[in-house]
């Protein structure tokens, strides 16, 4: 047994009937390199259940402490009925990107039961050039990006040591509420007794950000005023999924010529996406937009649960018409940003949700689901995350394309996270059903806005073609 920390049960609270917390990781695998030797659904959960030693967090079972008096426990190795867990799905002829997409907006439609351990599995088949998918989708409470990267590692053929596939696993018997009671109340006092190192930490980052002599834009320092914007408002429970892929190549050569980084490469590839949306939808892009940004703080790549990372307020400069200045503004606001950050201290809010009373907690999250208008504290969150450089196998075949999205947060009816793989860049669009008509209005816009960065820098506007099976 092992208690959830503070910030992986925030993610765990903030979950409500149309606000669902799950993570989604898709991979597309090229079967036609097995010859001829069958690998359908049976052979793909003993795959699976080959790995599921090296796969842990797949046997971790939430278990609620008693009146909730304390954050919940994993029960880290339980009994997992693949039956369950992996799933077959068809999508609809003729199976290419569009097709794909719509299915994995159905999955991602419906909560994941918490009566089981909180992940699931969609053998996909149906799809162009005789390829399969394999959508993987997880609670955010059991993972963050780094780990699930490290996870997805463990679970393809990729990390050198972990390649031996093993027939069974022990479980662990479940706990008493005594149990659970006693292990409670003595956390509790172990953290009474680590209260004063917080506060002191947070003393110390408040002293380094007041003497520090960087001047925060206006917009990071109004952190809880985002502007009203299309995106922004109730969430409903329906999903829907959107990819696109750009040739990883590409993108450095252009965040080297503008003497950028990648990571803002990506914002100001959304900047440019976001203002063409929101002069179709709002009909004005007169204000930036607030993002919270990802950044770990824990890069370890033994690490394959928990969360270890902060959201980063970041201005999306959509009121910029040139993409070359919203590129810079993107770049200044990063450095800004990311020195506060520092400044104030990447755990702090990772240490304060460890004091966070479970069902107040819980009903704040609902409370807030439940209001009509926008999100108090952003417009829309924004990842990027390095994904594995080496190409995988699964059962033997070859992983040609892997693509992730976050959740949806409160009042925030997209997601954009970007994944790369290899020599991709793919970019995954999550909406509500409210927000867009089509969530490849915003991956197409992405893609132009792209285009329109190079070409006002002087690049090539014609894109290296990166040819897979969702062309």
């Amino acid at each position: 047994m092992k208690r959830l920390s503070g910030w992986d049960a925030v993610l765990l609270y903030s979950e409500t009937p149309t606000v669902h917390m799950h993570t989604l990781k898709l991979a597309v695998i090229d079967i036609s390199e097995l010859k001829g030797r069958q690998f359908g659904i049976d052979e793909f959960r003993q795959v699976i259940h080959g790995r599921l030693h090296k796969l842990e967090p797949f046997c971790y079972q939430l278990v609620d402490v008693p009146l909730k008096f304390h954050h919940p426990m994993w029960r880290e190795n339980c009994e997992v009925d693949l039956e369950y867990h992996v799933r077959p799905y068809r999508v609809d002829s003729p199976g290419g990107r569009r097709q794909l997409d719509e299915a994995v907006g159905r999955i991602a439609s419906t909560p994941l039961d918490r009566s089981r351990p909180l992940w699931e599995m969609y053998f996909i088949e149906g799809l162009a050039n005789g390829r399969i998918a394999v959508l993987g989708k997880i609670h955010h409470a059991l993972a963050d990006g780094v780990a699930s990267a490290n996870l997805l590692a463990r679970g393809m053929d990729l990390q050198q040591g972990l390649q031996t596939d093993r027939d069974s696993y022990a479980c662990d018997p479940p706990p008493t509420k005594g149990e659970l009671l006693r292990t409670a109340f003595a956390d509790h006092m172990r953290h009474i007794g680590r209260f004063p190192g917080v506060v002191a930490y947070t003393a110390k980052g408040m002293r380094r950000v007041r003497q520090s002599s960087r001047k925060l834009s206006p917009e990071l320092t109004r952190p809880f005023t985002p502007p009203p914007s299309f995106m922004n408002h109730r969430v409903d429970a329906q999903r829907k999924f959107a990819t696109a892929t750009l040739s990883l190549a590409d993108v450095k050569e252009t965040a080297k010529h503008l003497n950028v980084t990648i990571n803002d490469m990506v914002l100001a590839i959304s900047a440019g996406a976001l203002r063409q949306l929101s002069l179709k939808y709002d009909g004005q892009a007169d204000h930036p937009l607030l993002a919270s940004v990802p950044v770990s703080f824990d890069f370890s790549k033994d690490r394959i649960s928990g969360n270890r990372f902060s959201g980063v307020m970041m201005v999306v400069p959509i009121e910029l018409e040139d993409p070359l200045e919203r590129v810079k503004a993107v770049h200044d606001a990063a450095v800004n940003a990311k020195e506060t950050h520092h400044l104030m201290g990447p755990e702090l809010v990772s240490m304060w949700s460890s004091y966070f009373p479970p069902a107040p907690a819980e009903r704040l999250f609902h409370w807030l689901a439940e209001k009509d208008g926008q999100n108090k504290v952003l417009n829309i969150p924004i990842s990027n995350v390095p994904g594995p450089r080496e190409p995988g196998r699964v059962g033997g075949a070859l992983v040609t394309e892997i693509y992730s999205v976050g959740p949806l947060t409160t009042g925030s009816g997209l997601n954009i996270t970007v994944w790369s793989y290899v020599d991709q860049l793919n970019v995954s669009v999550l909406s509500d059903g409210a927000t867009l008509r089509d969530p490849h209005e915003l991956t197409d816009a992405m893609v132009d806005a792209f285009v329109e960065i190079r070409c006002a820098g002087g690049l090539s506007e014609q894109l290296t073609v990166i040819e897979n099976a969702m062309s």
